[in-house]
């Protein structure tokens, strides 16, 4: 009898070790990088800052403020009412972010009861084909269309190419006069970074928002 037990002690341990890997397993498999994406663009979304003109901000990861807290991010230095639609990897081109088509026009469409529409990016567009981010770019003045849009290009990110950011920069701003928007070139910006030289750290989000703090204050004065 004693043996009996020990037995089905032993199988009753088997059984749930089994089970919890099993468990393991599952929560691991349903892990989705895209998953943990939507959920900090929502709770960046949740957060609205400021006082004023309605000014909306379409991102990336640089708006999300991925590395440092939401209220650290650059677009709580702005004027305004600030509200940010921001989605880590995504950019003007449909094929720049890995969790299907959240680019910035497809993401525009929401923009509804805005003022001052902010879209800030272009690193995640520097390893796409020209022509997309020609397109996606079109295809969001085409949303935005009477509404007065600023464009924030690209800083040059230590871990990416200098050049393929250079190019992207020229582009978003030959687009941007071509449509009427306006431009504010990063380019030059001298940003402190986090340990993959490609996020801002909190300073170097304080140095990226007080830049184009600058430029949307006049923008809202004029």
């Amino acid at each position: 009898m004693t043996r009996h037990r020990l037995l089905l002690g032993l199988l009753a341990l088997v059984l749930t070790v089994a089970v919890s890997t099993t468990l393991l397993a599952r929560a691991g498999a349903r892990a989705d990088p895209c998953v943990a994406k939507d959920e900090r663009a929502q709770a960046r979304r949740a957060l609205v800052t400021g006082a004023g003109p309605p000014v909306l901000v379409i991102g990336d990861s640089y708006s999300v403020g991925a590395g440092v807290r939401p209220e650290q991010s650059w677009p709580v230095r702005l004027p305004g009412r600030v509200r940010v639609d921001g989605f880590s990897g995504s950019g003007f081109s449909v094929g720049a972010s890995a969790c299907g088509d959240v680019s910035y026009a497809t993401r525009a469409r929401t923009a509804a009861g805005a003022g001052l529409l902010v879209v800030e990016g272009g690193l995640n567009d520097a390893d796409q084909p020209a022509a997309d981010l020609e397109a996606g770019f079109s295809r969001l003045m085409r949303v935005l269309a009477g509404r007065p849009v600023l464009v924030v290009g690209p800083p040059p990110a230590p871990r990416l190419r200098y050049d393929d950011v250079a190019a992207v920069d020229a582009t978003l701003a030959r687009l941007a006069a071509a449509h009427g928007a306006g431009y504010l070139s990063m380019l030059d910006v001298d940003l402190t970074y986090q340990r993959d030289r490609l996020h801002p750290d909190a300073a170097g989000h304080r140095v990226f928002g007080d830049r184009v703090a600058a430029r949307v204050a006049s923008l809202l004065e004029g």
